[in-house]
């Protein structure tokens, strides 16, 4: 049996969590919109076609904050094709996933959307295709109360009060020759920093984000954020970073290193920002927007995973179905965002529903939750509060993670490797909440926790997430195959909590105070 110790302190704190930090994304992408969150004829759907068994799945996972309509989809998206009477919307060709779009769905049906599910909505605008002053039009569409053309034509559709959209993503991985017109950085940091110029002149309260690189691998890394933080470094609240942890080779223990490779990306970046502000003498700190983040590889293979052929309308694309293993190297990923709280204040899991997503759903049919849900659904629940600085002491291994560029392979060291990745997050009624993940797939861990600086603590939940077949999944006829089940064991004596974690296990543990 490993073992591993921890030693911590009420008083020694990383940060304390946002509530943007519990995001997710909605992006016209196969079945994400329509089959999905929108699905008008189901038996569960609501007047405005929301699919009620979706809602009470995404009440339930626990998101904060929904960002929209893109992603890829974005750069070329003219927002004035999904909004006012729908048999009057026109229908496009969308170049991002070379599908049909009938625009049935648009801005309004998603801040109705964002309400029916209890999440403030984030909105991306076009950068690539568009610039400045289509997005200014959609703050004053969106946010300004009346008595000009485009706050009145809301209100002609039907929206007499403003949406009051508070946070706006400039642009989407505007660095990826994917992305239809990708810009050099000097390009997109001088589109960025007018469109975020004339966007704060209509509403001073918003908040901005400056796209950051869209992979740690891209070519440009690193060059890419120094140079656009110079034209937005005044402009914009965050800068953007985008992950995705894959397996393709296979490798278990690589997989589950991962995480760790998430965390020298938000070092990094926070490193590169704050080298901005030193060059400037400024003590602004440039805040992080993880605004894409999952697992994330097999349907990213081929290309008809991505596409399908003669323009279809909501096809079921880029439909990952998530194993156990990807849960605990998601869970990895829960872990690593909550250990940056002082900088890292919003994050969005990509995606909602059917699309790389926690939510799977039958179009006509039954909704689900994937082995990710869960993860996702306790951070929401337990991670509210102070991140906790943890010196945790455990047996460790070194690693080899592939990560393809193209079509080439490139691969990073992961060293130091500790088999107990692990958050702890203190809340405001005295409690405390730890998420533990055992990385070792052969053995149990025996964990020995020194907490200080709290009163009496007991055990009020504890869960654990395993099965033992790594490669187990959820779907319509076994949604519950893997599902978090009671940690027995638990042990807390004064100050010190003990536990034995099994092998490649997903575990929180929810102490409350006496």
């Amino acid at each position: 049996m490993r073992k591993a110790t921890v030693l911590m302190d009420r008083d020694f704190a990383i940060g304390q969590t946002d509530p943007r930090l519990f995001g997710a994304f909605v992006e016209h992408l196969g079945r994400c919109v329509y089959g999905g969150i929108y699905e008008p004829g189901h038996a569960t759907a609501d007047e405005k076609g929301f699919r009620r068994d979706v809602l009470d799945l995404v009440r339930e996972l626990g998101p904060t904050i929904m960002r929209y309509p893109g992603g890829n989809f974005v750069s070329g998206y003219n927002w004035e094709d999904g909004v006012g009477p729908v048999d009057q919307r026109p229908t496009r060709l969308d170049l991002a996933w070379f599908t049909t779009e009938p625009n049935t769905f648009g801005t309004n049906e998603f801040m109705d959307w964002c309400k029916a599910a209890e999440v403030e909505p984030m909105m991306a605008v076009n950068l690539g295709t568009r610039g400045g002053d289509a997005a200014r039009n959609l703050v004053e569409y969106c946010n300004h109360p009346g008595g000009t053309y485009w706050s009145d034509l809301r209100k002609q559709h039907g929206w007499e009060q403003p949406h009051a959209v508070k946070f706006w993503c400039l642009g989407n991985e505007m660095d990826g020759p994917w992305q239809m017109e990708y810009k050099t950085a000097t390009q997109y940091g001088m589109v960025a920093k007018e469109a975020a110029k004339m966007m704060r002149w209509i509403d001073p309260t918003i908040e901005l984000a400056a796209c950051g690189s869209s992979a740690r691998n891209m070519p440009t890394y690193g060059r890419w954020e120094d140079e656009v933080l110079e034209h937005t470094f005044d402009h914009a609240e965050f800068i953007s970073l985008h992950t995705y942890l894959n397996n393709y080779k296979e490798d278990t223990a690589s997989f589950l290193a991962s995480p760790d490779l998430m965390d020298n990306f938000i070092d990094e970046v926070v490193a590169i920002a704050d080298g901005v502000a030193a060059r400037r003498r400024s003590t602004k700190r440039m805040i992080l927007s993880f605004d894409e983040w999952n697992v994330w590889y097999r349907t990213r293979r081929k290309r008809q995973d991505r596409v399908k052929e003669g323009w279809p309308i909501a096809p079921p694309i880029l439909e990952e179905i998530y194993t156990m293993e990807d849960a605990l190297a998601f869970g990895g990923a829960c872990i690593s965002l909550l250990n940056h709280a002082d900088r890292v204040k919003s994050a969005c899991l990509a995606q909602l529903v059917n699309v790389i997503a926690p939510i799977m759903t039958e179009t006509g049919g039954p909704a689900w939750r994937q082995t990710i849900f869960h993860p996702f659904a306790q951070m929401s629940k337990f991670g509210r509060g102070k991140v906790l600085r943890a010196q945790v002491e455990s047996d460790s291994y070194d690693s080899e993670y592939y990560d393809p560029r193209g079509s080439q392979e490139v691969s990073y060291p992961v060293t130091n490797v500790a088999y107990l990745k692990l958050s702890a997050v203190a809340d405001e009624n005295g409690g405390l909440s730890l998420f533990l993940l055992n990385r070792d797939i052969a053995q149990d861990m025996e964990v020995s926790i020194d907490v200080r600086g709290f009163g009496r603590l007991a055990v009020g939940e504890a869960l654990e997430l395993r099965h033992d077949d790594l490669s187990a999944i959820n779907d319509k006829n076994a949604p519950d195959r893997v599902a978090p089940t009671a940690l027995s064991g638990v042990v807390v004596d004064g100050g010190r909590i003990r536990a034995t974690l099994k092998p490649a296990s997903w575990n929180v543990i929810h102490l409350t105070s006496n």
